[in-house]
């Protein structure tokens, strides 16, 4: 898979190249913005920490 970063400072401009982009969805692109990256990026360090149940996190509130 290849990335590619585009940084566009025209918020009328962003709308037109979504909507280019959008007509290629079919053929697999995949558009993400550089937002949900970094949080997908968080949440994907969170996966190896140890967890506890909502019960045991209820238990320890005080």
């Amino acid at each position: 898979m290849q990335s590619l970063t585009i940084n566009i400072k025209n918020e009328a401009l962003v709308e037109k190249v979504i909507w280019l982009l959008d007509h290629f969805k079919n053929d697999g692109l995949e558009i993400i913005s550089k937002e949900d990256i970094e949080d997908l990026k968080l949440l994907s360090a969170t996966r190896n920490e140890e967890s506890i149940s909502f019960e045991e996190y209820l238990k320890n509130d005080n």
